[in-house]
């Protein structure tokens, strides 16, 4: 599966070559133009990897690394700098707020696809331990718990398998067969056993109260948990 980078940049140019470039290597990459919805991003979906650019509007590059670092869910994620200033206190700073590379503008595409390479290389390859979240609902993978709005959640394992699946895929539409196939182990299904995924997903509704309402139905196809 290819690998999933946020690129966080302001100036449009350098945010389509960065993907450009990124994208012609086989990475996956969804794309922000500013702190707080590098932020937002990062929190629906944790990518692999961010490029993040050091001089954003209102909230500059430093403090959203400081924020992925100090959120249990994006604290893992690798994080390469990209910057204007090539003095050495701003490449220290960066590296201490938990920057693991940091790349000079203007810089070789190539040198960049190499960096994010390196760093995916030699980063923690821990995608299960993850926490999935949307909103007031984290999902740990690892511990295994479900919390809303703090609290925890009483789920069934299939349930929770089930959770799992729609949150990883957030704003995906995923079939009953996928869904058969990857939380039951059904390599195919017949109508009764899609109605099992029906049954399970108006049970977690229930469960989720007003977040229930995020699973939606997309007629004929599957369910699809809808992304903030």
């Amino acid at each position: 599966m290819p690998k999933d980078i946020l690129v966080v940049e302001d100036e449009p140019d350098i945010r389509r070559l960065v993907v450009l470039h990124l994208e012609r290597e086989g990475f996956r990459c969804r794309t922000a133009s500013n702190g707080a919805d590098a932020l937002r991003e990062a929190k629906r979906a944790v990518p692999d990897l961010v490029v993040l650019d050091l001089m954003l509007p209102a909230i500059d590059g430093l403090e959203v690394c400081r924020r992925l670092r100090g959120d249990a869910g994006t604290a893992g994620v690798p994080i390469i700098m990209l910057t204007a200033k090539s003095g050495e206190v701003d490449r220290v700073v960066g590296l201490e707020v938990g920057a693991d590379d940091y790349v000079v503008k203007p810089f070789s595409p190539t040198e960049l696809v190499a960096r994010v390479r390196a760093v995916l290389r030699r980063a923690r390859p821990a995608p299960e331990a993850r926490v999935l979240s949307a909103g007031p609902l984290a999902l740990d993978p690892a511990r295994h718990i479900v919390t809303l709005h703090g609290r925890p959640l009483d789920l069934t394992p299939k349930e929770f398998d089930l959770l799992a699946a729609l949150l990883e895929a957030a704003g995906r539409v995923l079939s009953r067969e996928h869904l058969l196939n990857s939380v039951w182990g059904y390599a195919r299904a017949d109508e009764i056993e899609s109605r099992t995924v029906d049954v399970h997903i108006r049970r977690l509704r229930a469960k989720l109260g007003d977040v229930g309402s995020r699973i939606t139905t997309v007629k004929s196809v599957g369910y699809r948990f809808e992304p903030e």
